[in-house]
């Protein structure tokens, strides 16, 4: 009979799981941030950023839940769900940033909207590693607890108060 302990992965370490987190979700994240800007050409930037931020939110908690921390198999519809709201919080953030910069910037440049658009991807980002780690891909410490078995059930027993104190006899048979 396995333990609960051996049928789980082991849990990477913050670092590690840090530069997983940078390697995958930075990869899908310069992916995306490209894909935002093709798409803005046709439609309205917000809309493309949406679009883009839920289809990259869905391959980026696969990739997380297989690689980065330590899942060890496919993302489940609750981890899904938290991670579409740390994403939402992260798409709040870079539409913010890209309103101040074109609110500062009458015509910004495509580097310059990148550069801000990755900045602000990347303060987000961090934020989203510690609402992942800590929240949505945490494990249920004390379910991953080993359980100590005994072979045989141990019963206490409490002696009735004596009138005399007992003697070095009774003491040392109790012991």
């Amino acid at each position: 009979m396995e333990t609960a302990q051996s049928q789980e992965q082991a849990a990477p370490a913050a670092f590690t799981a840090f530069a997983r987190f940078v390697l995958c979700g930075g990869g899908v994240g310069i992916t995306s941030s490209f894909a935002v800007a093709a798409l803005a050409s046709w439609i309205p930037w917000a809309l493309a950023n949406a679009l883009i931020t839920v289809v990259s939110t869905l391959l980026a908690t696969e990739l997380h839940a297989r690689f980065t921390f330590g899942a060890g198999g496919r993302a489940t519809w609750r981890q899904h769900a938290q991670s579409a709201g740390s994403a939402a919080a992260a798409y709040a953030v870079t539409c913010v940033a890209m309103l101040v910069l074109h609110q500062m910037v009458a015509a910004p440049g495509a580097v310059l909207e990148q550069v801000v658009y990755l900045s602000a991807s990347a303060l987000a980002g961090v934020a989203r590693f510690t609402v992942l780690r800590l929240v949505v891909f945490t494990r249920n410490r004390a379910q991953a607890a080993p359980t100590v078995r005994t072979a045989r059930p141990v019963h206490a027993t409490v002696a009735a108060p004596t009138a005399a104190p007992a003697g070095p006899a009774v003491l040392g048979y109790a012991a």
